[in-house]
């Protein structure tokens, strides 16, 4: 005690006293309570050691975390805050291992506590880490708690690979599995509807071959999928999501395997410079626990390695590698093709309104200055160079392939069928049982009775709606085929070139049948020949060569008339390239292709002919050069009126030729013809006519003659044409004939 007394100062007694208390889980929280009690009496202690109670704090914010990291633990950063500023003269816990359990948070703790003069309690003793006997010996309790948290999860953690090295370590179980009596025993799930519902996945998976048209397929005939978030959780049926399908694919324990480690948990540091964690995926070689045929599965192993082979070739490939699903392009080489110069990959394109198919190698070289495709060429004939040789290869099993056909058809609708049966069954023991909850309850516990009540109605209009839908799917069922028509349905498996071209084979089926045979083709051209040379590789090792005439290339005869490039001449040395463009769209003038102008094709088409673009000239003629809408702004008036006045003549514009906008040049003699008043003078258009004894029409053209002077007024209520007439104008009929 007189140790104790010699370590607490008087300056110690002055600032607070925390007492921190941690448990590590919510478990420890609940059933350790003994240990829970024990720290909230170090409280106490404090007071014993001479702080009042009202100096003692008691930290408790974290409890149910562990001491591995501070990351998460808020009442520690309080506590550590709080002693940085010289608040604390003491921190008591019922053990280092209460405060941290990691040396980095450990020594941080005591390097602030030794410059701060506070000291450090627990069931043992007080220690004043400025003094090396005592920082020695916390020091030495910190690297035991962290070599304890060790020992401890080592020794968790081996017997948890143990058992799940001998398959008996009961985790989380996909939808369709659960675990049985025995040790490690895993069995399919007693509902048959779940049964019935996973195994419909992998039986459309092996027809379409996309977890995508999977998914679709459910969707399209309106199924419902099992789900359970949480083992011992009742099964929920929703409508299915194209994970939930693509995560039935992809896991190995349908498949009759018990894996264990296939994921790994690693730590990072973020752009923010905050410690995070991720979950990553390992590969099959790297999981910790892999054991085939374990239990009774969906699919066999082969079926799954198939499974994964196929879900990996559908996505989207890497630069020069295979693979990607069909798409719904026309290219039927789409993700086969390989070029025959450097074994790239070829990739698709489409040009034209037509949308013709075309291949092209994405490695480029140097001609001419210019960088060109390695490979470049249409895709038509080759296309239907493929589709012969194929043809060819199927022809002994066309008639099989016919009347599977049909079969096939007869399954899917049975397939869906049967879901919909179970649907049925389902919906009517969930109204059964709502029934007899209903019973059970009390008729006159009205609260209970009335929403028991509810839940029944609505189980029974569910019934009511599935068995309306089997119905119905029963009656569009397709029926079973006659003698004469898998006659007929012989007769046509002979003729495959009209099965492949029929309009209801739509062009994902022809490459998805393709992919069947075919692994790749190597296309080689050979552009002086008009040539290219296909090399087929099929599934097996076979190896076919065929050649494919190519179209020759078009005449380069085709070029723009020449009076469509006199025009440009002229408009160049006034307008712009998109400028001209309008004026040619205008006057109904097509490209040498036939195509509409644009600003890039005039502008091509003037490079090529070496002329020159508008360049504005270096001395402006007097006056300057506007557009219609421009020299309005400038003269205050409507465009509407300028664009009247340039067609009466009593203005003049400018007009390169037919469909050019109209450009007017603002000089001061045409200023002066737009006021704001009436000059003296100048009267109306009535009293002109009514003056000079002649019509309307005969000044208008006397005006546009410029015999008489007439000005625009603005502004006012008097706007308009205004003609100045006086007392010695001529005789207009003494000059007639």
């Amino acid at each position: 005690m007189s140790d104790l007394t010699l370590k607490i100062a008087p300056s110690h007694l002055q600032r607070a006293a925390f007492v921190y208390i941690r448990q590590s889980s919510a478990s420890q929280v609940e059933h350790n309570r003994e240990s829970t009690l024990r720290q909230y009496a170090l409280a106490q202690r404090a007071m014993a050691l001479g702080w009042s109670e009202q100096q003692v704090v008691v930290v408790d914010e974290d409890l149910g975390l562990s001491g591995a990291s501070a990351a998460h633990r808020s009442g520690f950063a309080r506590m550590t805050a709080e002693v940085a500023l010289g608040h604390v003269g003491i921190i008591l816990g019922l053990e280092v291992s209460r405060l941290a359990r990691n040396n980095s948070d450990w020594y941080r703790l005591l390097d602030l506590c030794s410059m701060t003069d506070t000291l450090i309690g627990d069931a043992d003793g007080v220690y004043n880490t400025a003094l090396f006997n005592d920082r020695l010996l916390l020091g030495l309790k910190g690297t035991m708690s962290e070599a304890e948290l060790h020992i401890l999860r080592a020794r968790l953690d081996g017997g948890i690979r143990n058992k799940a090295a001998r398959g008996e370590l009961r985790r989380g179980l996909p939808t369709g599995m659960v675990w049985g009596e025995a040790d490690g025993e895993v069995r399919l799930h007693p509902d048959e509807a779940v049964v019935a519902a996973v195994s419909t996945v992998f039986a459309r998976f092996t027809e379409l071959g996309s977890a995508r048209r999977v998914w679709l397929w459910f969707r399209e005939e309106n199924l419902s999928f099992p789900l359970q978030m949480h083992h011992g959780e009742q099964i929920r049926w929703v409508a299915p999501t194209y994970m939930a399908i693509h995560s039935v694919l992809a896991n190995p324990v349908y498949a009759g395997a018990y894996c264990y480690g296939r994921t790994r948990q690693e730590r990072y540091v973020d752009e923010h410079g905050v410690l995070r964690k991720r979950i990553r995926r390992l590969p099959q070689s790297q999981w910790a626990v892999f054991i085939r045929d374990h239990h009774e599965g969906y699919i066999d192993w082969a079926t799954y390695e198939a499974n994964q082979a196929r879900l990996g070739a559908n996505i989207k490939p890497k630069p020069h590698e295979a693979g990607g699903a069909v798409r719904e392009g026309t290219a039927l080489l789409q993700g086969l093709a390989i070029c025959g110069h450097c074994s790239r990959r070829l990739r698709t394109h489409y040009r034209g309104a037509s949308q013709t198919p075309g291949y092209h190698c994405s490695n480029k070289g140097i001609e001419n200055g210019r960088g060109v495709f390695c490979l470049n060429v249409g895709g038509l004939q080759i296309d239907a160079a493929i589709t012969e040789a194929f043809l060819r290869a199927v022809e002994p099993a066309g008639l099989e392939a016919a009347v599977r056909a049909a079969e096939r058809l007869e399954v899917n609708h049975d397939a869906a069928l049967a879901q919909w049966r179970l649907s049925v069954e389902r919906a009517h023991y969930e109204s059964q049982r709502a029934e007899r909850r209903y019973r059970a309850v009390d008729p006159e516990n009205r609260l209970v009775a009335r929403g028991l009540e509810a839940q029944w109605e609505k189980h029974l209009h569910e019934l009511e709606q599935a068995q309306q839908e089997l119905a119905r799917r029963e009656q569009a069922r397709p029926r079973t085929l006659s003698a004469q028509e898998r006659h007929g349905l012989l007769a046509l498996g002979k003729d495959l070139q009209r099965l492949w071209h029929a309009p209801t084979l739509s062009v994902r089926d022809r490459k998805q049948l393709l992919r069947t045979l075919l692994e790749e083709v190597t296309v080689t051209v050979h552009r002086e020949q008009y040539q290219a040379h296909l090399k087929l590789r099929w599934r097996g090792g076979k190896l076919t060569e065929c050649d494919v005439a190519l179209p020759r290339s078009r005449p380069a005869t085709i070029r723009t008339d020449e009076d469509t490039l006199g025009l440009v001449r002229r408009l160049a040395q006034h307008y712009s390239d998109a400028t001209i463009a309008g004026i040619l769209n205008a006057q109904g003038r097509l490209s040498a292709q036939g195509l509409r102008f644009n600003q890039n094709l005039v502008g091509n088409l003037r490079r090529h002919w070496k002329i020159p673009c508008f360049e504005p000239p270096a001395e402006r003629p007097e006056g300057e050069l506007l557009s219609i809408r421009q020299a309005a702004r400038a003269l205050g008036t409507a465009p509407s009126t300028l664009h009247r006045w340039v067609n009466d003549g009593f203005i003049a514009g400018e007009q390169p030729t037919r469909g050019a906008p109209w450009r007017i040049r603002i000089t001061e003699a045409l200023r002066s013809r737009f006021v704001d008043n009436s000059p003296d003078g100048y009267v109306v258009m009535q009293a002109a006519t009514r003056l000079l004894g002649v019509s309307r029409q005969t000044v208008l053209q006397r005006v546009k003659r410029g015999e008489l002077d007439a000005v625009l007024v603005r502004r006012g209520r008097c706007k308009g044409l205004r003609i100045k007439v006086s007392n010695d104008q001529p005789d207009f009929f003494e000059h007639t004939s």
